[in-house]
């Protein structure tokens, strides 16, 4: 297996690492494996099947419209 060396990590992004690697029981070098695979295995996205998905979505929610009252009243009724 390979070893790399990052240098000169800025504080915050170590800070959001650690962070991250607790939310997720890894160590920090293991966030950063999947960090890593991540960003590398990533699929690209593709325009037209995400608009297509939305028209679709669109659709079958035309028929029960909310005004921004409507929406504003129901984000507010989640919060504390």
């Amino acid at each position: 297996m390979a070893t790399i060396t990052v240098k000169n990590i800025p504080t915050e992004l170590y800070e959001r690492l650690k962070i991250a690697a607790q939310a997720h029981r890894r160590s920090v070098n293991s966030e950063i494996i999947v960090c890593i695979e991540q960003a590398v295995t990533a699929q690209p996205v593709e325009p037209e099947a995400t608009l297509a998905l939305a028209r679709k979505l669109r659709q079958l929610t035309h028929t029960a419209p909310t005004t921004d009252a409507e929406f504003n009243r129901a984000k507010a009724a989640g919060r504390p």
